[in-house]
């Protein structure tokens, strides 16, 4: 059963390390996470950047016993479990699903995550065109097209473009 939780991120690894000596290797964790570029003081900084911000997703098949998960309240690293998952297995896999289907090669979900409409003006968030707005133009498997002040860009790499809607 899949559970979500939420941990401190830079204690992961001790979290993953007790979660070993008390479940064994039996248990699964997704973290869903997306790298954008930024521009600080004139330099490129990559940033990876978890989607759930400190939620995460843990997989262990006894999570429908309760006192599996009592066990594991004082674990270092976990703050707590959020309530409720048992009743929102399909939809839990179902995300769980989307984002993997979206990932490129190096684990990262891709921009195409988010449901994007044509002729709907958005905002680059990192990049070259950083706080700049823009009109999407066409949106196609690789490639996007777009307008900013009356000039069309068109890019074939959607992987590392972070933009919000306006």
């Amino acid at each position: 059963m899949w559970a979500i939780i939420k941990v401190d991120l830079k204690k992961l690894s001790l979290f993953n390390e007790d979660l070993k000596k008390k479940l064994g290797s039996e248990f699964k964790i997704y973290v869903p996470k997306i790298k954008i570029q930024m521009y600080k003081k004139n330099k490129l900084i990559n940033k990876n950047i978890p989607l759930l911000g400190n939620y995460v997703f843990f997989f262990h098949k006894e999570f429908n016993n309760l006192k599996i998960i009592d066990s594991l309240k004082f674990t270092r690293g976990l703050k707590y479990f959020l309530n409720g998952c048992h009743f929102s297995q399909n939809e839990i896999k179902a995300f769980i699903n989307k984002c993997q289907s979206l990932e490129n090669k190096k684990g990262y979900i891709a921009q195409n995550f988010l449901n994007l409409n044509l002729n709907s003006f958005y905002s680059f968030k990192s990049g070259l065109f950083t706080n700049k707005i823009f009109e999407l133009i066409e949106l196609q498997k690789n490639k996007i097209k777009i307008l900013i002040n009356g000039v069309k860009i068109q890019t074939n790499n959607k992987d590392f473009l972070v933009f919000t809607h306006n």
